[in-house]
């Protein structure tokens, strides 16, 4: 079917449907506060009555988005959650990520599912190193950014100094859409500069306000009766930035090139609802996107999308696997057949299903823009295409080579299959890299140490697997791509001692330090060796 011939097969209410996706995801440095916004705007959105305590290891309830049981125990989030909901018309898809950089890969892989991203950064500490390396992730694909200033409600710095760093730091034009009225002690709200109003009530940490009071006006007499002490430098500052910052412009925010600011405390819910209009008012509805052979139209009839995530025992119970799907264009129904592209083989979705953080539902429907969850028997991997039919392949869900590593043998030696059956699953899920030497050695490769501590902690609790974990004097790890089979053979037989396998069964060469791979390359001029691969191959390969 021609590319014409298949966006005029689409049918109004798919068009209409996949105008009212939203899919983004939420963005920070760790502590920042963006497990608590998540709540919060599943808290007005309607999706939850009450919010959990983020924190609070031994309180009863854990934030909905933390359903792993070591992020009950630390309070953090390690891996990325995935949260629907419908509000005000619209299908909302959330995805959480880790904040935490040793887990800049699930992030990574989760950013290319999403249309818009929203940033938290801290009022106090404003803008950190990860928050710097994640916008750098969302500008290779141009995501639109809502900024989020976060914890007002504290003694932090001042909001035009605030400004002033992100758009340096940074290198992105701010347009302020809120402003703060007062700060730490004495932060009482936001007034929002395009409506011209400030929206006043009760704060609250755990249900959504129902007393609010709507204010308009900056001349309005209310405000210096509520608030006398902070009204006169409101206004100041008001008159000031009006003057001096960009006017906020939908398409320079769209391209990614301006971000609209907004003011708040997540946690007593001040300036959550605005991101909340935000993202419905101005956040892009499913885009198209690059498929290799062409660009795929999200309100196209043919059924396609792409695996960017994988998720082992979601439920132990179970001993479940569950692909995270993103749908590109058409529409899933239950038992719908499609294409697996990587192993060109027929395969039938039977009971999809749709998130709520450990919540699932059966998926009786979803379009372009929607985050599906496919049972997963070991036929799905990070990367992989379905489609109905076409031969395409969704880009841009790279693995980077570790620069940590542990050997990993376990401590019982007849629980050793299933120490390789755990790996096996963690690093096609994407949790950490297994490569496996000449002789059976598994070595473990990570960005960042927490990543070892997570595998260790989920090798006992769900696959029953004490192990050993003992550091490996390696350097790095590169993929390689031979010119042809003799010169593979020859290099296999001589490099054979650093030689290893991934889970996909990709040739690696892992290098003891810079020089050794140095010398290597330097050795093997017509072998490429590679910092990256994508979807189950090496980039380049073939």
């Amino acid at each position: 079917m021609s590319e014409a011939a298949k966006k005029t097969s689409a049918k109004p209410d798919l068009q209409r449907e996949v105008a009212a996706r939203r899919t983004f995801g939420i963005i920070s440095h760790p502590d920042a506060g963006k497990t608590t916004l998540t709540e919060k705007l599943l808290l007005y959105g309607g999706a939850i009555q009450l919010a959990g305590a983020v924190k609070a290891r031994r309180a009863a309830r854990h934030a909905t988005s933390d359903w792993m049981e070591i992020e009950k125990q630390r309070g953090i989030s390690v891996t990325s959650s995935v949260m629907q909901f419908d509000y005000a018309g619209h299908t909302i898809n959330l995805l959480d990520t880790p904040g935490h950089q040793d887990f800049s890969e699930d992030t990574y892989r989760v950013l290319t599912a999403v249309d818009a991203a929203v940033m938290v950064i801290d009022a106090a500490k404003g803008v950190e190193a990860q928050t710097i390396k994640l916008l750098e992730v969302c500008r290779l694909r141009n995501t639109p950014i809502i900024t989020f200033i976060n914890k007002l409600d504290r003694e932090v710095r001042g909001p035009l100094e605030i400004l002033e760093e992100v758009e340096e730091t940074l290198k992105i034009d701010c347009a302020p859409v809120t402003w703060p009225v007062g700060m730490g002690k004495t932060f009482r709200g936001v007034y929002h500069l395009l409506e011209d109003r400030l929206l006043r009530f009760t704060a609250g940490e755990q249900r959504a306000s129902t007393d609010a009071e709507l204010i308009s006006g900056l001349d309005n007499s209310r405000l210096d009766e509520l608030f006398p002490n902070e009204v006169d430098t409101l206004r100041d500052e008001v008159e000031l930035i009006r003057e001096a910052s960009s006017p906020f412009d939908l398409e320079l925010f769209q391209a990614g090139m301006q971000t609209p600011v907004f003011f708040g405390s997540a946690i007593n819910n001040f300036g959550v609802q605005d991101v909340l209009q935000a993202l419905l008012d101005w956040a892009p509805p499913p885009q198209p996107r690059d498929a290799g052979q062409r660009s795929v139209d999200p309100v196209e009839a043919p059924f396609t999308g792409f695996v960017f995530k994988i998720q082992a025992n979601m439920d132990p119970k179970h001993r479940d696997r569950i692909a995270f799907f993103r749908v590109c264009s058409g529409r899933y129904q239950p038992g719908m057949k499609v294409r697996h592209l990587r192993l060109d083989r027929e395969m039938r979705i039977g009971n999809a299903t749709t998130f709520m953080a450990n919540e699932r539902v059966r998926s009786e429907d979803a379009v372009g823009g929607d985050i599906i969850g496919i049972h997963n028997h070991g036929q799905l991997q990070i990367g992989d295409t379905l489609s109905d039919g076409e031969a395409l392949s969704f880009k841009g869900i790279p693995y980077f080579a570790p620069e940590l590593f542990v050997s990993a043998r376990p401590k019982d030696p007849f629980k050793a299959k299933q120490l390789q059956k755990g790996l096996q699953e963690l690093g096609e899920e994407g949790a950490v890299q297994v490569f496996t030497l000449a002789g059976g050695r598994i070595v473990l490769g990570a960005v960042g140490r927490l990543q070892f501590d997570i595998v260790a902690h989920r090798l006992k609790g769900e696959y029953n697997v004490d192990a050993v974990y003992e550091p490996v004097s390696m350097h790095t790890a590169r993929w390689l791509v031979f010119p042809d089979a003799a010169t593979r053979a020859d290099f296999e037989r001589k490099e054979n001692a650093a030689l290893a396998s991934d889970v996909d069964g990709n040739p690696v060469f892992l290098a003891t330090n810079k020089y050794n791979l140095e010398l290597t390359e330097e050795r093997w001029p017509d072998v490429a060796f590679l910092a990256t691969r994508e979807h189950g191959e090496v980039l380049g390969a073939g």
